[in-house]
């Protein structure tokens, strides 16, 4: 039975408990919205669609074979149904289990720039249907190392992507600042909520968002000055500045392990921050709402 991304509990259950699941392509599903995703995805079509990536787009009326990344933002609009096709979801930690896939997943195909589409000729189609099947048999089996298996032939997917002749479909959008900045901004919000404090902020800086999107700092300053008006920096300055004020009013937490979650060595650091973008210390928010 073919089954969709969206579908039932117990699909998305399996997806979380495990951090792996494979099905077959509904003909009767709908495309997705320009967001991130919570996982990897690898995905055989051969309908018609336009795939929106980052600041590119890619229009497609062939058998294609698509790599999702979780860090950049992504939609499609599907135009024509494809009859038959399939797809794997996967976490980065399921993946890394096994050997050589820090290298893989920061390949040309999951990468910001890079190539996520490839056109499949007849006898490449056929190779990988053949291992998106292994794939979907292993997972419905009893044997005790399925998993290890699974993760062999998602890897050989990925080789023979890598050594096939990337498309050249891909087409600028009328306005790439425009895409680049909706990834900027994406990926500043899925910093937050802040949960816990063992798990601080970790995307801090202009310098280190250009660094997780693969492009260099200068442009994505451009862009986002361009669309916005405002700085990457003052984004992510007032975008810290809102979830402290959060944390000071919602949660018991003392004012050094806030500054901690939020990404500063020190208290100190933090207070004077604080202070410079509201004019006032992190405790007095706190006392006014107590």
């Amino acid at each position: 039975m073919k089954e969709r991304e969206t579908g039932t509990s117990d699909f998305i259950r399996e997806l979380k408990q495990r951090g792996f699941k494979a099905y077959e392509v509904d003909s009767n599903a709908a495309g997705h919205n320009y967001s991130r995703k919570d996982y990897y995805k690898i995905s055989l079509t051969s309908g018609a669609y336009l795939f929106h990536y980052a600041d590119r787009s890619f229009e497609t009326d062939e058998t294609i074979l698509f790599f999702g990344n979780p860090r950049i933002p992504y939609s499609c609009e599907v135009m024509r149904p494809s009859p038959d096709g399939f797809a794997c979801l996967f976490t980065e930690e399921f993946l890394k289990l096994g050997e050589h896939s820090e290298s893989i997943l920061h390949s040309p195909l999951f990468k910001f720039g890079g190539t996520p589409i490839l056109i499949l000729n007849e006898e490449q189609k056929q190779a990988v249907i053949h291992n998106f099947g292994k794939i979907l048999e292993e997972q419905d089996s009893a044997y005790v190392y399925k998993d290890e298996l699974i993760r062999n032939y998602i890897t050989v997917i990925i080789h023979e992507a890598l050594k096939m002749q990337p498309s050249d479909t891909t087409t600028k959008k009328a306005n790439a600042a425009q895409r680049i900045t909706s990834v900027f901004l994406e990926l500043l919000e899925r910093q937050f909520p802040i949960e816990s404090t063992e798990r601080p902020l970790e995307l801090k800086t202009a310098q280190d968002y250009a660094n997780q999107l693969s492009v260099h700092v200068n442009h994505l300053n451009s862009a986002v000055k361009t669309m916005t008006g405002k700085s990457t920096t003052t984004h992510i300055s007032d975008r810290i500045i809102s979830e402290a004020k959060a944390l000071l009013q919602h949660t018991d937490w003392n004012v050094s392990e806030i500054a901690y979650a939020l990404g500063f060595e020190y208290p100190n650091y933090f207070n004077n921050f604080f202070k410079k973008k509201t004019g006032e210390v992190p405790k007095s928010i706190r006392m006014f709402n107590v």
